[in-house]
C-alpha cells in the first residue's frame, strides 16, 4: 500500500507514485556490432523529495554473479517541465522572490497538456563522465522519456542518445532503456522489474 506524503509539494503529485525505495532485477541485452552482450543484474532505486518541486533520484546496480560485482550508478532530479518563475530558487543558491509557483493541485492542473499528460524533465549523471537531459511525459502511472541532450567528458565512452519507459503495473515498477552508443543506432539495452521495499 502506498501512502501519500502530506508534505509533498503540489507539483510532485503527478510523479508521487515513484516515491520510495525500489529493489529488483533486470537484464541487459545489447547487440553491439553483431555481438550480443547479455547479463542479469540487481538494482536498488530511490526517489525522494526535500520539500522542493523535484524528486531526488539514485540508482545502483550489480551483476548477479557470486561476488555481486558493482555495475553502474546514476543520480539526478525529476520534475515537471515548465518555465521558471520568480518564486523558484536559483540560479545557484539564490532564494526565490515572492511566493512559490503552483502551490495547489488546481494550479498544477494548469500545466496539463491538451493530450491530458504532464511534460517532465529528468537530469541524470553517470560516474563514467556522461550527463543526460531527458524530456518526456507522465500520464498516470506511465513515463516516456527521450534524451534532449547528452554531454560526455573526454574520458567517457561513446554514448549519443537514449529513451526510457517507466510504468507502474500491479504495484511493480517496470522500466526499459534503449541507447545509441558505441557507434550503434538506438536499440534495446536493458529492462527491469522493481518492487517497493519501504
Amino acid at each position: 500500500m502506498f501512502n501519500l506524503d502530506t508534505s509533498l509539494p503540489a507539483e510532485l503529485a503527478p510523479l508521487s507514485w515513484l516515491i520510495g525505495v525500489w529493489e529488483g532485477t533486470g537484464v541487459v541485452h545489447y547487440d553491439d556490432a553483431g555481438t550480443t552482450r547479455e547479463h542479469e543484474f540487481g538494482q536498488r532505486v530511490s526517489f525522494s523529495h526535500d520539500g522542493l518541486p523535484y524528486l531526488n533520484y539514485s540508482s545502483t546496480t550489480w551483476i548477479l554473479d557470486e561476488s555481486l560485482t558493482p555495475l553502474n550508478a546514476e543520480a539526478g532530479y525529476w520534475r515537471l517541465h515548465r518555465p521558471s518563475q520568480p518564486g523558484d530558487p536559483g540560479p545557484g543558491m539564490l532564494p526565490g522572490v515572492g511566493d512559490r509557483p503552483y502551490p495547489s493541485a488546481e494550479a498544477v492542473e494548469t500545466l496539463r497538456t491538451s493530450r491530458g499528460d504532464f511534460e517532465i524533465e529528468v537530469a541524470l549523471i553517470h560516474p563514467g563522465g556522461v550527463s543526460e537531459l531527458y524530456l518526456g511525459t507522465v500520464d498516470g502511472p506511465r513515463i516516456d522519456l527521450q534524451t534532449d541532450a547528452v554531454m560526455r567528458s573526454a574520458s567517457a565512452k561513446e554514448y549519443a542518445a537514449a529513451t526510457r519507459l517507466y510504468g507502474l503495473v500491479d504495484n511493480r515498477l517496470l522500466w526499459a532503456w534503449d541507447i545509441a552508443a558505441l557507434g550503434n543506432d538506438l536499440r534495446t539495452h536493458a529492462s527491469g522489474t522493481l518492487t517497493r521495499v519501504d
